[in-house]
């Protein structure tokens, strides 16, 4: 178990002193994610304070897979889902009975996990008669730069992970119009799909980073799906299907300085896609919501990666937006997300009934 966000061993109002907020006031929510290969629990307070953080990575489980098992990963999330619950709690120096209410991943998700995290927050919940919030595991991504930064609606998303690339106009807490979505992979499917055809193993995303570092990404001319098209779509299924033409077509097995190469050459063209496609967005954009400066959010696993980040940020400095990231540990699955998006459900009066289904499938439009 890693714990990513370490804050020492103080009672939760010593935290909360410490940082000038009144204690009285405060609303503590504990997160629970499970909605994949990481079960993570956090306690975050509205004042955005967050408390705990802890996440178990089921890297191991799944390695020799080349990618997650939905039964493994529901069985890993059964083992140490109460642990983590526990972990995050202690570690934050609260009780039970400071928590103001609990909020868990309803989806989208594997739908074993899903099942296994909401359970354990509705029984919590129950048990010590507060509120429950079934989060969607989408709108957690998208709010989390409001807990570490300052962003205001409406602003522009960038959602990119391994199983979602959308672009999103954010216009409220439950508010989300898409702009443009993948017609095939996803940008962190992709990268896991050709870290394999590249024997980099599972995870995809990190492995192919790493391994660019030292590549040029000058050594292969890949596609660019989509570019100047005119709407917002993204898609990386020809990309990938690229990679590997070149990679079977050597006839001999790659070495060491092929794979930085192409690696290097892989990211630089999914960051170049992702970029193509978030200038037209901004376009659509500004057009419709004004000329000032405005937000603009990369949210999701992928956003972890430093030469996608990089590309990005250009992008904003071009068409004048603020550009908005949330740290490393809070871009990948996290709790924290979880809690700050019940935090400000809570905000507005919003609960869920204990009765709320787990959701495999759902769209922040359907919100």
């Amino acid at each position: 178990m890693r714990t990513l966000y370490f804050v020492a061993k103080l009672s939760y109002s010593d935290k909360l002193a410490f940082k000038g907020y009144p204690v009285a006031k405060t609303k503590l929510v504990l997160g629970i994610e499970t909605s994949c290969d990481e079960t993570a629990a956090a306690v975050v307070a509205c004042h955005k304070c967050v408390l705990s953080n802890v996440v178990y990575s089921q890297i191991k489980e799944h390695k020799n897979f080349g990618g997650v098992v939905p039964e493994i990963a529901a069985r890993a999330h059964m083992q140490t889902c109460g642990l983590v619950v526990e972990r995050a709690i202690n570690d934050a120096g609260i009780t039970l009975s400071d928590i103001t209410a609990v909020a868990a991943t309803a989806g989208p998700g594997l739908i074993g996990g899903v099942l296994i995290g909401m359970q354990m927050a509705k029984a919590m919940a129950f048990s010590r008669n507060c509120s429950f919030i079934g989060v969607n595991h989408l709108q957690g991504h998208a709010l989390v730069t409001r807990l570490t930064d300052v962003t205001n609606f409406p602003f522009l998303l960038l959602l990119i992970s391994g199983g979602h690339t959308q672009l999103l106009v954010a216009k409220g807490v439950a508010d989300y119009t898409i702009l443009g979505t993948t017609l095939d992979d996803a940008a962190g499917e992709a990268f896991d799909k050709v870290a394999k055809i590249l024997g980099l193993g599972y995870p995809g995303g990190a492995a192919i980073e790493r391994r660019a570092k030292n590549g040029d990404k000058e050594a292969y001319c890949l596609p660019r799906p989509m570019k100047g098209k005119p709407n917002c779509h993204f898609s990386f299924s020809g990309l990938k299907t690229r990679v590997k033409q070149i990679v079977e077509g050597r006839g001999d097995p790659i070495k060491d300085r092929t794979i930085e190469n192409m690696c290097a050459s892989f990211q630089d063209a999914v960051a170049q896609s992702l970029s193509d496609r978030v200038l037209r967005a901004m376009h659509v954009f500004r057009e419709k919501y004004g000329k000032g400066t405005m937000d603009f959010v990369v949210a999701g696993g992928v956003a972890a990666n430093a030469h996608i980040r990089t590309t990005l940020k250009r992008c904003a400095q071009l068409y004048n937006f603020h550009f908005r990231v949330a740290p490393v540990e809070y871009c990948t699955d996290n709790a924290v997300m979880i809690a700050w998006a019940g935090i400000e459900n809570l905000e507005l009066g919003k609960a869920s009934p204990l009765s709320m289904p787990a959701r495999p499938r759902w769209s922040l439009e359907d919100l």
